[in-house]
């Protein structure tokens, strides 16, 4: 009894309060982005999100109970077989799954929806804990780095023959984590890199970038020590930089599809087609601008009664909050994420086994990428790739999937000063 009462202390109420505050504040934007003055029913009636996404709160109270009730050694135990587990999962989902906006990545059970990549989170983040935390795990190691590796790469890798780019993008979360172990930030520093040379070469020219780049690699080697090592080295950074610039070309043109196509162009100039590809973009900066300082009232959206933003239930939802909360909603909804990352960060931090490290930080990565991409998409800094507001947007899965996450690490956190027995 004394030892219950003491890991109940040590539980992370903050981190539970701000979860309970997030889905409550998510359950009630939802039923706002579907509201009109004409409807015979309230936010409870089963036939809106509003009420669905009740049933999946419910049923994601009744989830915490099993994780909290579990032995925490339970999740370093069986890390490998839930990875396996889901793994199947999201092959057998390509042959018996129902295919819904372009992505055969359901499970249709009855008249709900069941979507096995939103769990591959998880999964992937306990089997990458448990790898890492085994005995003499070096990330300078060549079979530790490649395996780590193929840990994080095959779930994605299935998404996206899934044919849900979006979701799989949200494993790339997970070099955060390697970074915290000792992962070389010149691996970071190259991708970031090659991103910014991505976005550059869709706003200027070819011709013009590569002149560009030879002429500061010219520069370089003129001002700077002429040994033949250091010149072939930037000679072959210079190709290798222009071999990338022709590539972006090839990737957008011949390997993307035309609907992921016009999600660059609305990224680049949303204003070349406001009322085709950069609709849903312009719409929702008009919604969001709309909002003004304290928003137009609870339920009192006109962008929403009318749906000029689609799935603001979903995708969209942050839409909802700017137009009818205004700045301060926003901001307020804003610092409840940054809140919560923050102490997931520092509770990971805090573990004495590293397994629960891992973990802990790779909570926290998801939950950032998710955060920082669909907040960013909705004001036009990163294209619509389509994943949910963490807690906040409606479905089930999702919800489902960030509770498991959650709570695994409070469960794991609460026993941090007891040894994970492997």
């Amino acid at each position: 009894m004394r030892q219950e009462r003491t890991i109940v202390n040590k539980i992370d109420w903050i981190v539970i309060a701000i979860y309970f505050t997030l889905i409550i504040l998510g359950w009630l934007n939802i039923y706002a982005a579907v509201y009109d003055e004409e409807m015979q029913v309230g936010i409870f009636d089963l036939s809106l999100n509003s009420g669905k996404q009740l049933i999946w709160i419910g049923t994601s109270m009744v989830i915490i109970l099993v994780i909290m009730t579990v032995d925490f050694r339970f999740y370093d135990s069986f890390a490998y077989i839930i990875y396996g587990v889901v793994i199947f999962l999201l092959i057998a989902v390509l042959f018996v799954g129902t295919k819904v906006a372009g992505s055969t990545s359901w499970f249709s059970i009855g008249g709900f929806r069941v979507q096995p990549s939103e769990f591959a989170k998880f999964a992937t983040a306990l089997a990458l804990a448990k790898y890492m935390s085994k005995v003499n795990y070096k990330l300078s190691k060549f079979n530790d780095l490649f395996i780590t590796a193929c840990i994080i790469a095959v779930p994605p890798v299935l998404i996206v023959i899934q044919g849900d780019t979006g979701t799989a993008l949200v494993f790339g979360g997970f070099v955060i984590v390697l970074y915290r172990e000792g992962l070389n930030p010149a691996v970071i520093v190259i991708g970031l890199t090659a991103i910014a040379l991505f976005v550059l070469t869709l706003i200027f020219p070819q011709t013009t970038l590569i002149i560009a780049v030879i002429a500061l690699g010219a520069l370089i080697i003129l001002f700077g020590k002429k040994k033949w090592k250091r010149v072939l080295t930037i000679v072959a950074g210079i190709l290798i930089v222009i071999g990338v610039i022709w590539s972006v070309d090839y990737f957008v043109n011949d390997i993307l599809k035309p609907h992921q196509q016009n999600r660059i162009k609305a990224l680049i100039n949303p204003e070349a087609d406001p009322l085709g590809y950069g609709w849903n973009v312009t719409q929702s900066k008009i919604a969001i601008g709309s909002g003004g300082l304290l928003g137009k009232g609870y339920l009192q959206g006109t962008q929403t009664k009318f749906d000029f933003v689609p799935e603001q239930s979903t995708d969209f939802i942050f839409c909802t909050l700017g137009e009818e909360q205004g700045w301060i909603g926003t901001t307020s909804v804003i610092f409840l994420f940054v809140f919560l990352m923050i102490r997931l960060v520092r509770i990971a931090e805090r573990q004495k086994e590293k397994f629960a490290r891992v973990y802990g930080y790779s909570v926290a990565s998801i939950i950032f990428i998710h955060f920082l991409v669909n907040v960013g998409m909705t004001i036009g800094l990163f294209p619509v790739i389509g994943i949910p507001l963490p807690l906040f947007s409606y479905g089930g899965s999702s919800l489902w999937a960030f509770t498991v996450l959650i709570f695994i690490l409070l469960k794991i956190d609460a026993h941090r000063m007891q040894v994970l027995v492997r």
